[in-house]
């Protein structure tokens, strides 16, 4: 396994998911802006949407991959076995779970967006915008499933193209969204379901080589299928956990008109760069971490482990550096259109600026949970996550009332550096990881780098002021600019001070 490169495959996917992702939501700034139909549409979405990321991001990867590799290193009928048994198990609980919820929904909605409850029309909405968009947590979880399967044969491209589906018809739903009128969050409604179920048809055409799907509910509660779902609850916890601190974010946000808006663009800024300065990392490196652990290769899992951990920090430290000093003229520059307002842009982009401080932590966290994962060990990172999850509470409850909407991504951001570093500890003090000399002497040049290029980014966006300005509708070029030269710039300077190396890119782990 090439690391960069399939690091490389999975990012690309997934930057022309996110761009696309971005086109969906600035169609929806202009349409529905930050107001009363974009909170319940959000709401209605997020929920879905983040099962998506807890069982799609990795999560689900955390729990199969290990299991699925020992079998396979054992023999091909085995895993195909193994892997029926869980595709079965696994489409008939999602089954009942949806079902349930939808029978009970507006009790569910009222536990996740409970400042929605004093207004009968916002709730009322929410709860049959929900209705239309639950089923597509049927269809993620059965794609990620698959796509856990193609993942553990070192094959991430479909896995990771898969989520572009979702945003393609969004975006035709948007763009027709004039014939639409108020009907329009009802459409988008739609779009998400029958989006989930085109991903699962599509990611299924490329899994015939390695599973062919055989439903039989004549379940054997086997000790491999035992270990697997005991493995499976702690790990969609302790790796979704900063899309669960999100979405405790939005429960409180609710209290508070439009902070769900805001905190959504604010999310899905950094969630771009976390997706491959973290969860793409994770993902790819935990099939192959997982069988030399098995073989107990000790020299290539810290090989491994030590890359993965520079990769994560080379990508996200930049990122973190350009959200201190250019928050606003990004929200700016990619949302401030049509019915987003200046005062959303800065509400936003306050959001943006603190997410940013806990950037390299949620990236961190997936690359450190995937240490013990390939381990087979979920119960540690469950029960870090699950602290973290409540000082996350605590924080958010306690101060809410004191200064606003903008305590959660603060929570957030304290939480998540709390989960990290505790997450190190144990894996230090459970002789699961040791650093090498070059990481070492790499982390400090990547952080030099860093505060160069956020030097170089703040007087880019200094000297295009003018152009980046509220009412300019060509802004989004000049932050483009802005951040490509940046980019370039730390590319460059990273080179020159060997932050990185040439043949780290044809390195084999």
């Amino acid at each position: 396994m090439n690391l960069i490169k399939s690091t490389g495959t999975f990012g690309f996917y997934t930057i022309i998911s996110r761009i696309l992702g971005y086109l969906r939501d600035i169609l929806i700034a202009i349409f529905l802006g930050t107001g009363f139909l974009a909170d319940a549409f959000f709401v209605a979405f997020r929920i879905p949407n983040t099962f998506r990321r807890l069982f799609a991001e990795g999560t689900f990867n955390a729990a199969f991959v290990p299991s699925y590799t020992s079998e396979s290193l054992k023999s091909n009928s085995r895993s195909h076995k193994f892997a029926n048994e869980i595709f079965n198990l696994l489409f008939l609980g999602l089954l009942i779970l949806v079902l349930i919820v939808e029978l009970f929904m507006p009790l569910f909605v009222s536990l996740i967006a409970p400042g929605f409850t004093d207004d009968n029309e916002k709730i009322n909405l929410a709860i049959s915008l929900t209705r239309i968009t639950f089923p597509f947590l049927l269809f993620v979880c059965l794609s990620s499933f698959f796509a856990a399967i193609l993942n553990s044969h070192n094959k991430f491209a479909a896995a990771s193209a898969a989520p572009i589906i979702l945003n393609i018809v969004l975006i035709v739903v948007l763009f027709l969204g004039k014939s639409f009128g108020d009907n329009l969050v009802y459409y988008l409604s739609y779009g998400v379901s029958v989006a989930g179920f085109l991903q699962l048809v599509f990611i299924y055409n490329f899994v015939h080589k390695y599973y062919s799907v055989k439903i039989n509910f004549y379940f054997k509660y086997n000790k491999e299928v035992k270990k697997f779902f005991k493995k499976l609850l702690p790990s969609i916890f302790s790796s979704g956990v900063t899309q669960i601190n999100i979405l405790v974010g939005t429960i409180i946000a609710s209290f508070q008109a439009s902070a769900v808006s805001y905190l959504y663009y604010a999310d899905r800024i950094y969630q771009i760069n976390l997706a491959i300065a973290g969860i793409a990392i994770g993902v790819v490196i935990l099939p192959q971490l997982s069988k030399y652990v098995h073989l107990k290769k000790k020299k290539n899992i810290i090989l491994i482990q030590n890359k993965a951990l520079e990769l994560s920090m080379f990508l996200s430290l930049p990122a973190a550096a350009a959200l201190f000093v250019g928050s606003e003229e990004i929200i700016s520059a990619l949302f401030g259109y049509g019915s987003f307002s200046e005062e959303a842009v800065y509400n936003s982009s306050m959001a943006l600026y603190y997410f940013g401080f806990g950037l390299p932590a949620f990236a961190l966290i997936k690359v450190f949970s995937s240490f013990f994962f390939a381990n087979n060990d979920t119960k540690i990172p469950f029960y870090i996550s699950l602290v973290s999850v409540i000082l996350n509470i605590v924080i958010s409850v306690y101060f809410f009332k004191i200064i606003g909407f903008l305590i959660i991504p603060i929570a957030t951001s304290i939480s998540s550096w709390f989960n990290a570093i505790v997450l190190f500890i144990f894996l230090k003090n459970k002789n699961l990881f040791e650093f090498n000399k070059i990481f070492i002497s790499r982390f400090f040049r990547i952080v030099f780098a860093s505060i160069l290029m956020g030097a170089v980014f703040y007087n880019l966006i200094s000297i295009f002021k003018n152009q980046l300005a509220f009412d300019n509708y060509l802004k989004i070029i000049y932050l483009i600019i802005a951040v490509l030269l940046s980019f370039l710039f730390y590319v460059l300077i990273s080179y020159l001070i060997k932050a990185f190396k040439y043949k780290d890119i044809k390195l084999r782990y």
